[in-house]
């Protein structure tokens, strides 16, 4: 899938609607550096018109040399003779104007075609994976647990992640995030089948970290249209285009959660240190054993792990006899956090609840995840053709 590399978030929207379905916008090139070494298929970068000339001629030289199935695309708002030949000497495939939808659409047409004629078609591209997140007992923490994962999946955006609400009555991700959408998965209604990824991309809400939200309706008595049917293939849908989907649910066994726990390639069950949720949480998980959901890939997340009130870290895992896979201790910080509309794992990354997501994150992708500080000075470095491309997949 496309990646686009763009500063000024206003304009990221237009530029993604002239990109197949799919595409990908990040704010910083460190972050496309870490997509490429994650993602062998890609075939093309267009870099945006609020990157300097010097900055996106200095990256397009880079791939040139690293990554020459990869073609870069440059956006500019004008450009001359010289600009031209520049960008044709570090490698550049197209120039397009910042407004020429057409002609970005028409570059990266022949982006894939260049790429195809270099590579061959190869095999099926790998599907993106669902996570969902579920416990039997409201109140837990979920919702947060939720948005904080899927920010830590994203790494701002080195992975193209989206989360879907499917409490489908009282979804709080859209508020929690301090986002406005207008449309949600009410839209979808009716839409059986006729479901694909570019129909569900329209109706997404875009977060600042490169996150995308599908939302829960406004109203409660929406979820009685929406069907199970309807859930399975939205999420299908969207394993097309990302790389991990994040579903938050209802704390019930309601035919949505079941429908998307069917779907379900990772389970993160989320517990507190209280007997009726332990006890909850212990019945869940036999109920899951008798459906067999996510036998093999459940991930306990421990939230309010707090030492005083009494029950051992250890006391937890003989009695869901599972263990635990990260642990978040209680924090005003993270209720601050939550009701400013800037999740701990986005404002305050070093923060030992964020390190606690990045962990669960990290069980559940298998793989190391960071969560740096970016500074200027982070963004050059990862910029240095030495250490570009040091963890790429073959």
């Amino acid at each position: 899938m496309p990646v686009l590399v763009e500063t000024d978030s206003s304009v990221v929207p237009s530029l993604l609607r002239a990109m197949p379905a799919g595409a990908h916008a990040v704010a910083a090139a460190d972050r496309m550096y870490v997509w490429l070494d994650q993602h062998s298929d890609e075939y093309v970068v267009a870099l945006g018109p609020s990157l300097s000339i010097e900055l996106a001629l200095s990256y397009a030289e880079d791939l040139r040399i690293a990554k020459p199935t990869v073609s870069v695309v440059l956006l500019r708002h004008e450009f001359d003779t010289e600009t031209l030949t520049r960008a044709m000497h570090a490698g550049v495939r197209d120039v397009v104007g910042a407004d020429d939808e057409k002609g970005l659409t028409k570059a990266v047409e022949r982006a894939h075609q260049l790429y195809l004629a270099l590579r061959g078609p190869g095999g099926a591209r790998q599907m993106g994976r669902v996570v969902t997140v579920f416990s039997p007992k409201g109140g837990v923490g979920k919702t947060t647990a939720s948005v904080n994962l899927a920010l830590a999946l994203s790494d701002k955006g080195a992975r193209k992640v989206c989360l879907v609400d499917l409490d489908l009555a009282f979804g709080d991700v859209a508020i929690t995030m301090q986002l406005f959408p207008t449309h949600s998965i009410e839209q979808a209604v009716g839409s059986e089948d006729s479901i694909d990824l570019a129909m569900i991309e329209g109706l997404l809400t875009r977060h600042e970290d490169a996150l995308n939200v599908l939302a829960a309706p406004a109203h409660p008595d929406v979820r009685e249209r929406i069907t199970p049917l309807l859930i399975s293939r939205i999420l299908r849908a969207l394993r097309d285009g990302f790389d991990y989907v994040v579903v938050d649910t209802s704390p019930s066994f309601d035919d949505a959660t079941l429908t998307a726990l069917d779907e379900t390639d990772e389970c993160v069950v989320v517990a507190t240190l209280d007997v009726p949720t332990l006890k909850n949480v212990k019945v869940a998980l036999e109920t899951m054993d008798m459906l067999n959901i996510a036998r093999g890939h459940r991930h306990l997340l421990l939230n309010r792990a707090d030492d005083e009130v009494g029950i051992s870290i250890d006391k937890v895992e003989d009695i869901l006899n599972m263990p635990i896979a990260s642990q978040v201790r209680s924090a005003m910080d993270i209720a601050a956090a939550t009701n400013s509309g800037t999740p701990i794992v986005s404002g305050n990354p070093n923060h030992p609840a964020s390190r606690a997501y990045v962990e669960l994150a990290s069980t559940v992708t298998g793989e190391p995840i960071a969560a740096p500080v970016l500074t200027p000075e982070t963004v050059d470095a990862s910029r240095s053709r030495n250490g570009l491309f040091r963890r790429g997949r073959s």
